[in-house]
């Protein structure tokens, strides 16, 4: 497992893959992390996911990120079908440093991006220093 100030994320190297363990298909999405002294930003790619179709939840601690597919509708029959639908899921555990108020999140063109303000008293400040 990896931790990120904040976030702790199961290192996962192998492509993304069918995950069987909420009923129907559930890809697990592709995640960057960016941190800033201001917030950390979880970057998510979800193709085939709209903004309306979206469940972003935060409880006892952590985020779940859900993201649902509608079907494509298809004129004819198949020549090759490699293109495999289904719904994207991931959890993360967040750190008691992110001030989980103030969450927020857009989705454009199939990625999700989250925005995680760390919390006033996590945030790094400058101390004035006096002299004589």
């Amino acid at each position: 497992m990896a931790e990120t100030n904040g976030i702790t994320v199961r290192e996962n190297t192998a492509p993304a893959t069918l995950e069987q363990t909420r009923g129907g298909h559930f890809f697990t999405p592709r995640v960057d992390i960016f941190e800033t002294d201001q917030e950390l930003t979880l970057c998510a790619d979800m193709p085939g996911v709209r903004p309306e179709n979206v469940d972003l939840r935060y409880e006892r601690g952590e985020l779940h990120v859900h993201g649902k597919v509608q079907p494509r509708q298809h004129a004819g029959s198949f020549v090759l079908n490699e293109y495999e639908e289904g719904d994207f899921y991931r959890a993360f555990s967040i750190h008691e440093s992110i001030d989980n108020t103030k969450i927020r999140a857009e989705c454009k063109h199939g990625v999700l991006m989250v925005h995680l303000p760390k919390a006033e008293a996590a945030r790094p400040r400058q101390i004035a220093v006096k002299g004589e």
